[in-house]
């Protein structure tokens, strides 16, 4: 029956036009699947991630900072278009900060980061982005509308992949008339390597004398370019390194770095493989002291050797995904979709390193109680269009009144609250914000019932509204 499903997946991939080293890692990734792998690390089996370097201990010079960035691309990771958060568009055009000349999106913040730091350091500094088929188009039409970004011999983007989805009963390819495009899923974000293979983005890069890569998410506008971080990699020698941050209370999904006992080789252990009975003692601060920010430093030469090694198809982890074919119906048919991380290339790296940055190097937004963070005077946004926290972030949870875009939009029209002197903010049932309102400790609003208004001036406390 596999066999059958196997062959079947292949013949669909082909049809699509998807990369032949897309198709070998599925090809791999369905193997493990049959051969019974549930792509769980278990804790018995692993052991914290010992004391690591830090940023802020980083003895560099600016010429050092500005040599390494020299040599350094931006690769962002741009596909996903945010579909949790109701947008049918790439989730990096969603407007992040209001400014005088008018609403800044994610692609402005970075596409302005690059050339601030291009400007202070005078680096090449390619910005490349790996899009989807949903999200280049409006993804090119942005970089348009700055003609100096693309830097001459090298592209702006390439493409990753896409894999059939498989139904979770016969692991044959799922048929969805209703709705063809849903038959099909993306890889992961380990598809970053398959991917980079196929559009020959790592030899374009070595052949215009790059060095070095910074990759990272779209929606994390907390990795700006860093010339320190780059000058610390590139004198490391390492082929691979990862940035960790210390947890918070706010912490609870995400990958991990940990300490394979077997071998003593660090690996990484995302949320999926993270057996049930595991998942409260992996989120423990006091044993698992870092998590993932999922920014990632290459050494091309070493990256670009591994590819040609392996055809694109790197021996990550299997990841699987257990979802139905219609995400927003549960009772539609259920699929599984096989994937993996990028992060976990830090088993097939020898001497790959990590290192402890700061909470502002990862800003993501994936849902919209970040978006009302980032969007809030907890940060301000620096000459260089770096985001700053000027006080510690506090926790939002908004109901669920809030979940999609366009409702998070219609309830903070006229701004959301000034929430720098919050501990956290809590929103229950539906609320409507007018302008100026403030929110102190631990602000919590309280399920009115009924679709209700915060008054124009308001104060929000832990008992709820004073005028």
């Amino acid at each position: 029956m596999s066999q059958h499903g196997l062959a079947a997946a292949q013949e669909k991939m082909r049809e699509g036009g998807v990369a032949e080293a897309a198709i070998n890692t599925f090809t791999r990734l369905y193997g493990l699947l049959e051969g019974g792998a549930s792509g769980f690390i278990r804790e018995s089996d692993i052991a914290p991630l010992p004391d690591l370097p830090s940023e802020t201990a980083l003895e560099i010079s600016s010429d050092e900072a500005a040599q390494a960035l020299a040599q350094t691309a931006i690769i962002k990771l741009n596909g996903g278009l945010g579909t949790s958060m109701g947008l049918d568009k790439a989730k990096s055009l969603l407007p992040v900060r209001e400014t005088p000349s008018g609403p800044l999106a994610f692609l402005d913040i970075t596409i302005r980061q690059v050339l601030a730091a291009r400007e202070a350091t005078g680096a090449r500094l390619p910005l490349i982005f790996m899009n989807s088929f949903s999200t280049q188009e409006d993804t090119l039409a942005k970089v348009a509308e700055y003609p100096g970004l693309a830097v001459d011999g090298l592209p702006v983007d390439f493409l990753q992949n896409r894999e059939p989805k498989l139904r979770a009963d016969t692991l044959e390819p799922v048929e969805w008339p209703a709705n063809p495009a849903m038959e099909w899923c993306p890889p992961g974000h380990g598809d970053l390597y398959p991917a980079l293979h196929a559009s020959g983005v790592v030899r374009d890069l070595l052949a215009q004398g790059f060095r070095y890569a910074s990759v990272s998410n779209s929606d994390n506008l907390g990795a700006a370019p860093n010339g320190r971080i780059a000058a610390w990699f590139a004198a490391s020698g390492a082929p691979y390194a990862a940035e960790m941050s210390a947890k918070t209370p706010a912490d609870v999904k995400g990958g991990q770095l940990v300490v394979r006992t077997a071998d003593n080789q660090i690996v990484q252990r995302e949320t999926a493989q993270t057996h049930p009975s595991d998942l409260e003692v992996s989120l423990d601060p006091t044993r698992h002291r870092y998590f993932h920010t999922n920014n990632l430093w290459f050494n091309l030469e070493a990256l670009n050797a591994e590819l040609e090694r392996t055809g694109g198809a790197l021996e990550l982890p299997l990841i699987v995904n257990e979802k139905t074919v219609d995400p927003a119906d549960p009772t539609s048919t259920p699929v599984i979709q096989l994937e993996s991380a990028m992060g976990a290339a830090v088993a097939v790296f020898q001497g790959a390193l990590a290192i402890v940055v700061e909470r502002e190097r990862f800003l993501p937004v994936k849902t919209t109680n970040d978006l009302l963070l980032l969007r809030s005077d907890v940060f301000a946004l620096q000459d260089d269009y770096r985001l700053v926290a000027q006080v510690p972030a506090p926790l939002v949870n908004l109901s669920g009144s809030y979940k999609k875009i366009a409702d998070f939009q219609e309830r903070f029209a006229q701004g959301v609250p000034s929430i720098a002197g919050a501990e956290s903010l809590t929103v229950n049932g539906d609320w409507t914000f007018s302008s100026g309102v403030t929110a102190t400790g631990a602000a919590t609003l309280p399920d009115p019932g009924t679709p209700s208004t915060v008054p124009a001036g308001a104060t929000i406390t832990e008992s709820g509204i004073t005028e």
